[in-house]
């Protein structure tokens, strides 16, 4: 299969950071921050491995999956001359062959489910979160579904069609709106626990979302 990102892979980082200053970095990196030592951590597509990085350095084991390999090489890159209690293994495989079902305490999806259309994203997240444990915890960093008044709202937008609109032409990803992740992770049986906000220009602009499997009562489970 081509590599998507053969091209704008290599100025992935560089434009992210031109894109949203250094924004886009802390929404990758939002919930590492509860990461225990020993934790097993998947990222799924990884840009260049910073968030994978940063979360290796806290101590956690971890497993990075992309289908690209420019973007492992870029990985691989930012790897020199580092050394972690656990290395980071890297993965190059498509997300939906990646069957480590149940193996991980959280499964990250930055900047990833964007590149999909809606129902094959919503596929790709299901799966996603088959290999979470059952007292484990999805994440998704993304850019924010628009919330508040008129001129916000537009601003949301805005900033996210001039982003999918160069992914679309330099890397053939699906042009599409704002996807509401919270709804969606909600309909697989997940919780939303924490959600942080990063503005651009002051708006809201970017978020990070965890989340934890729906807790079933006793009396659920009898009903069942």
């Amino acid at each position: 299969m081509a590599d998507k990102y053969k091209i704008i892979g290599p100025v992935y980082d560089f434009l992210s950071t031109i894109y949203s200053g250094r924004q886009i970095h802390k929404a990758k990196t939002a919930m590492n921050v509860d990461l225990n030592e020993g934790d097993k951590i998947l990222f799924a597509g990884v840009g260049h491995g910073q968030d994978a990085i940063d979360a290796a350095e806290r101590g956690a084991q971890v497993t990075v999956v992309d289908l690209s390999a420019t973007m492992l090489k870029n990985v691989e890159k930012n790897l020199k001359g580092r050394a972690f209690k656990y290395p980071i293994r890297l993965v190059h495989s498509d997300i939906l062959e990646f069957d480590e079902t149940a193996e991980y305490d959280q499964v990250v999806a930055n900047f990833f489910l964007n590149v999909f259309p809606e129902d094959f994203m919503v596929t790709v997240m299901k799966h996603l979160t088959t290999l979470v444990k059952p007292e484990g915890h999805f994440v998704v960093g993304d850019f924010h579904f628009p919330t508040g008044n008129i001129l916000t709202k537009a601003f949301q937008n805005a900033y996210w069609y001039i982003a999918v609109g160069i992914f679309t032409i330099f890397a053939k990803n699906a042009f599409h709106k704002i996807y509401n992740y919270p709804k969606h992770i909600e309909s697989l049986g997940f919780s939303v626990e924490k959600t942080q906000s990063f503005n651009v220009l002051m708006i809201p602009s970017l978020w990070s979302i965890k989340a934890s499997r729906k807790q079933v009562s006793k009396a659920q489970q009898e009903a069942a």
